[in-house]
């Protein structure tokens, strides 16, 4: 099997926001793949809801045998065991979260279908926060 590269954005905002992103990684590890490069962990506030709770944000980029839309399944999983009960896709309503597992990249293809949309939009162009991970994702991997 072919092992793609995936960009992975990655937050929290309910209980301890660092060790949810650092049990997240670890089921990234254990079940989709190695972790090739990862940025710092940032603190940062909520965009498109209210909320006083921050989030801790980080971006990765893994290597994964899944398919995007096997990806995104396994994703999900990993977002109700770690207690996400509501998904933002379905809902259409943005809330606080203890993950939120996103997919920005997949390799370097364009992919759209009801669930899913690669490269992630809002993420390269409407959210500052995600953008300063990005690019900071992007002087990493150049290293």
């Amino acid at each position: 099997m072919s092992q793609h590269e995936v960009t992975l954005l990655l937050g929290s905002n309910v209980g301890n926001t660092e060790n949810n992103i650092k049990t997240a990684i670890r089921l990234l590890e254990a079940k989709i793949g190695t972790i090739i490069a990862r940025t710092e962990m940032i603190t940062t506030e909520p965009v498109e809801f209210d909320s006083n709770n921050f989030f801790c944000n980080i971006a990765i980029v893994i290597k994964t045998q899944y398919s995007p839309i096997s990806l995104l399944k396994q994703l999900k999983a990993f977002e109700r065991l770690m207690g996400r009960s509501t998904d933002t896709s379905v809902s259409k309503i943005y809330e606080d979260r203890i993950i939120d597992i996103d997919v920005i990249f997949f390799d370097k293809i364009s992919f759209y279908s009801t669930e899913l949309i690669i490269p992630h939009e809002k993420h390269l162009h409407q959210r500052e926060f995600s953008r300063r991970l990005l690019d900071e994702l992007m002087n990493i991997k150049k290293q």
